[in-house]
């Protein structure tokens, strides 16, 4: 499925990071719900046939656990900081934009004001 994404770029898939420990993951970045959307439902596409095989086969049996989980993220509430390191996640898949130390603030880019929401921040 990854390969054709890959192959595909119309899709939508803009990018994928994946690990094996301490469980398989996959963590995928779409250029849109509608794109997911439309690959997950696509008969032509390779996730829905093999999506109906597992449920038909194992998803009933507790044998086999899924998360799956779905986030739509707003992009101007998004930032990334890599120092000293090559892209990933995020900016991987979205690209890199260069900021100025010590004139360009977190709050200013994000345009975060006082008493807004909470914020989770991932180290």
């Amino acid at each position: 499925m990854l390969a054709y994404l890959t192959e595909h770029p119309e899709k939508g898939l803009l990018g994928y990071r994946q690990a094996l420990l301490p469980a398989p993951v996959l963590v995928q970045y779409w250029r849109s719900f509608a794109d997911l959307e439309a690959f997950a439902r696509d008969k032509d596409d390779p996730h829905l046939e093999p999506w109906r095989q597992f449920n038909r086969r194992v998803a009933g049996s507790g044998d086999v656990g899924i998360w799956h989980e779905t986030y739509r993220v707003k992009t101007r509430d998004i930032e990334s900081i890599y120092s000293n390191m090559p892209p990933v996640g995020l900016a991987a898949a979205y690209g890199l934009t260069t900021i100025t130390r010590g004139r360009d603030t977190a709050a200013a880019r994000l345009g975060v004001r006082e008493g807004d929401e909470p914020v989770v921040s991932v180290y």
